[in-house]
């Protein structure tokens, strides 16, 4: 299997990506030449590992008979302050909402998301550190950001 997508120069900085049958706009800001028509391209990289890992939250708490209230992922990228502009770290925050009696479960569904299953995580954490966080019902419940400062990817409670 393979995935190919194809961006066409609309004019100025614009470029049109068909992705799977969906239009992706790209442009710069108008101090770049742009016109502010869309996203500059390197926040999807943060787009498409939050996407990959929600996704396989949601699906692996629904199989499993649970649900959330709500599933929220924000992702923050570092970035090199000089060419190339690179992200130097990644940082993903799941911030979950349910009922209490299902936080175990949402805990080891983001775990295995992180450590099996996201292709995104797999693939960014071969370039940069890259650390995550669960907040359960508006309580930080587990990081592993002192775990991953010792380059493994287990979680540690917090």
């Amino acid at each position: 299997m393979t995935h190919e997508i194809e961006a066409v120069w609309m004019g100025k900085m614009q470029f049109n990506a068909l992705v799977n049958g969906h239009t992706v706009v790209m442009d710069a800001p108008e101090r770049s030449g742009g016109e502010d028509q869309g996203s500059i391209p390197k926040p999807f990289v943060l787009t498409a590992l939050a996407g990959c890992t929600g996704m396989d939250v949601v699906a692996l708490l629904r199989k499993a008979g649970r649900s959330l209230d709500r599933c929220d992922v924000r992702v923050i990228g570092e970035l090199t302050k000089t060419p190339p502009i690179t992200y130097t770290s990644i940082h993903v925050v799941y911030d979950l909402h349910g009922k209490a009696q299902d936080q175990i479960e949402a805990l080891t569904v983001v775990q295995r998301s992180q450590n099996e299953l996201c292709g995104v995580s797999a693939l960014l954490r071969k370039a940069v550190p890259l650390t995550w966080e669960v907040r359960y019902n508006d309580q930080g419940v587990f990081s592993n950001t002192l775990t991953a400062q010792r380059t493994t990817n287990e979680p540690k409670s917090i």
